[in-house]
């Protein structure tokens, strides 16, 4: 069972399936002939629809402002011969349920008007359609491709500083490559395999850290930070050089889903709580909180891509709010040589003052990540 999950901290409801509906519910029918029948007693206030799927494909169903598409409620994956509920709150106005059923154009069902109420409507939102993120994602690839460019200039440096034998420069090499890496984080997806190699770590591995198949960045700063031989480190170097300039060269024919732009936003966030914060992916280099900045841009970098997607959608003014605070959160933990203070050195108060940035950054992200999925409108 599915819950509704209230995000009022950016002014949007995120609607699923909630399992609260009684006998005297109306059942409204779905289906590829069929869509919103049923309704037959409009009435204002919060009310439980039981939206029963009686075709034969999986279906989803919205319910919407026809003159306006506006989204007041929507249930996904309705199985064939399957009920499913959907709670909302209906103000004075006119709506109908919009059905899409798999491999079919989508139906909107019968208006239905309701008056004489006193209660507003719930948060609703006007849907995203593919072609609306087709800008975006053009704008965001060039941004990456961009950021590949400056990726392997900086890998080259690295590769040449590893193989001179200087491991102080070669640290600082390593951690500029990793950053640009780091904020390119909404294609990790469309990179396949080659973000494994890039930039994987050893979990799983049953060598760990000294297993073969551990290659990239967090294998070349094992080495770098536990005194590893450079002349072997070379090696490792020069892998990671030719499978950056691979992704760069293969890049143009990537494609990026437009499901993950929003979706990538929430979750490089919900990644850097996991991993960064928590020092997971350290190796040594004591850097987890740069690498938490670098997602912060490559967060950034997401969302303003977005912003003419989202316009009204969303209260951006308080992500930009909550982007600048955990920005600056971050740099408290940037030392005055330009070091980075590692995850384990910080203070209580330190710590507690990131975690809480981060944590409600990535809570308001959650819903950017349902409204930028691309519906099926007609």
């Amino acid at each position: 069972m599915l819950a509704v999950v209230v995000l009022a901290a950016v002014g949007v409801v995120v609607w699923r399936s909630t399992a609260r509906a009684s006998g005297g519910d109306p059942v409204i029918t779905v289906s590829r002939s069929s869509c919103g029948q049923g309704w037959t007693d409009p009435k204002p206030g919060t009310q439980t629809f039981r939206l029963r799927n009686t075709g034969a494909v999986t279906a989803e169903a919205d319910l919407v402002d026809p003159a306006t598409g506006t989204v007041f409620g929507e249930v996904e994956g309705i199985g064939s011969g399957t009920t499913r509920t959907l709670e909302v709150t209906l103000g004075n106005g006119t709506y109908a349920f919009r059905c899409a059923p798999e491999e079919t154009d989508p139906i909107m069902g019968p208006s239905v008007r309701i008056t004489g109420g006193d209660e507003r409507s719930g948060a609703a939102v006007v849907p995203v359609t593919r072609n609306d993120l087709l800008k975006p994602l053009q704008d965001y690839k060039n941004y990456v491709g961009g950021g590949l460019v400056t990726l392997g200039t900086e890998t080259d440096a690295l590769q040449a500083a590893v193989h001179s034998g200087d491991r102080a420069a070669s640290e600082a090499a390593w951690l500029k490559a990793h950053l640009t890496y780091e904020r390119l984080g909404a294609a990790y997806d469309a990179f396949g395999d080659t973000d494994g190699a890039i930039n994987g770590t050893a979990d799983g591995l049953p060598g760990g850290t000294a297993d073969v198949d551990f290659t990239g960045f967090h294998r070349l700063e094992n080495g770098l930070w536990h005194n590893e031989d450079m002349g072997a480190l070379a090696a490792v170097a020069d892998r990671l050089a030719s499978d950056v300039h691979g992704l760069g060269d293969s890049f143009g024919d990537l494609q990026i889903d437009p499901n993950d732009l929003g979706l990538r936003a929430h979750e490089i966030m919900e990644n850097t709580l996991q991993f960064e914060l928590t020092a997971h992916t350290d190796y040594g280099s004591g850097t987890n909180l740069a690498t938490a900045l670098a997602n912060v841009d490559g967060t950034r970098a997401v969302l303003d891509v977005l912003r003419p997607v989202l316009g009204s959608r969303v209260n951006m003014s308080e992500v930009d709010t909550w982007l600048d605070r955990t920005a600056s959160a971050l740099r408290s933990a940037q030392r005055p040589d330009g070091g980075w203070t590692p995850v384990a050195r910080l203070s209580r108060e330190q710590h507690e003052k990131i975690d809480g940035a981060v944590s409600g950054l990535t809570e308001r992200l959650a819903p950017i990540a349902a409204i930028t999925s691309p519906r099926r409108v007609s």
